[in-house]
């Protein structure tokens, strides 16, 4: 069956604007994920840890990440987005991260119509707080799952454009 990753309009993702889709909203412990065979949201499990999702969490359809899934994306804005919703965005940053040893970067993403965020284009323009708190979320939150994460740097938008890139080379080679 056809899902939101497989069918969605090629124009509207491209690596400089897209339209992710919403699994997690800010403030959430609940695991949600994309069931690609309904595209439906499915209850993975809920956060072992005492910690929450520090902004709104997806995907970016069309793309293909290195761990074989569609890339990830954190959206940055003054509200939580409902999972299940579509929302455009635009990257600002992307943070290297390694999985259970796969590489499993996020891209880091604001709203153009959010008020609040819609002036930023580049991570370094932003507290380097939030910066910091996205990474221990990442480095901490399946800690108690006996997963090990590790954080690395967190880039500027031209290096998230380049994975956004790579990731949909990757999707159409798949396709």
């Amino acid at each position: 069956m056809a899902n939101i990753v497989d069918t969605m309009s090629k124009d509207r993702v491209k690596p400089e604007e897209f339209t992710a889709f919403i699994e997690i909203s800010k403030g959430s412990k609940m695991k949600y994920e994309l069931d690609e065979e309904t595209g439906l949201i499915a209850v993975d499990r809920i956060l072992s840890t005492s910690t929450a999702y520090p902004w709104n969490y997806g995907l970016i359809p069309l793309t293909v990440a290195p761990d074989g899934d569609p890339l990830d994306v954190l959206v940055i804005s003054s509200e939580p987005i409902i999972p299940g919703a579509l929302a455009k965005c635009r990257p600002i940053g992307i943070m290297r991260m390694v999985d259970s040893g796969d590489q499993d970067d996020k891209v880091l993403a604001v709203l153009p119509k959010d008020p609040m965020y819609k002036e930023y284009t580049d991570i370094a323009q932003l507290p380097k707080h939030l910066g910091e708190e996205i990474q221990h979320f990442f480095n901490v939150y399946k800690a108690l799952e006996g997963k090990k994460t590790e954080t690395g740097a967190i880039e500027g938008p031209e290096a998230a454009k380049q994975t956004i890139q790579a990731c949909m080379d990757a999707y159409a080679k798949k396709h």
